[in-house]
């Protein structure tokens, strides 16, 4: 109860069953129905999180980012300000996973105003930098330079942006 009023005071919208375990998320966030979010994830303000979407402690969100449905962040995964996720991507945070064997998260950070387009998977300890645009169904193995827009599986530079 203490978590929806204090919800509230700050302007933030949370759709039916949805679960939110942290308190720290930043004013005017919207979170939509089934969404997940685990205690010691934080979330920045003016952030809009679509339907489905789940959100693991150690997880950051910048400020202004949208997360469409279906996707999925785990520790280790930043997502800097101004960044867009498609529908239906997936990061990854451990190169070799284990049932049951737990190690250090391998760190995943997507730079400011960079695009995901839908069905992406990013692999673990990549670096996505500020402004890049990665396309839809690419399978990224390694990390984007800046302003650089990549596709394909595995991704490859497609052209590079004017910053």
């Amino acid at each position: 109860m203490l978590i929806g009023l204090r919800l509230r005071l700050k302007g933030i919208y949370k759709g039916r069953h949805s679960v939110i375990k942290t308190l720290q998320i930043g004013e005017r966030s919207r979170i939509w129905s089934y969404v997940n979010i685990m205690s010691g994830a934080i979330i920045g303000a003016d952030c809009n999180i679509c339907d489905r979407c789940f959100v693991e402690s150690g997880a950051i969100v910048g400020n202004r980012v949208t997360i469409k449905t279906g996707v999925s962040l785990w520790l280790g995964v930043v997502i800097m300000d101004d960044v867009f996720i498609g529908p239906g991507v997936s990061f990854c945070n451990d190169s070799y996973p284990r049932s049951r064997k737990y190690k250090e998260p391998e760190m995943t950070i997507v730079e400011e105003g960079c695009s995901i387009g839908a069905g992406a998977v990013i692999l673990p300890s990549i670096k996505i930098g500020k402004g890049s645009i990665v396309g839809a169904g690419s399978v990224v193995t390694k990390s984007v330079a800046p302003h650089t827009v990549v596709a394909g599986n595995p991704a490859r530079v497609i052209r590079l942006l004017d910053q």
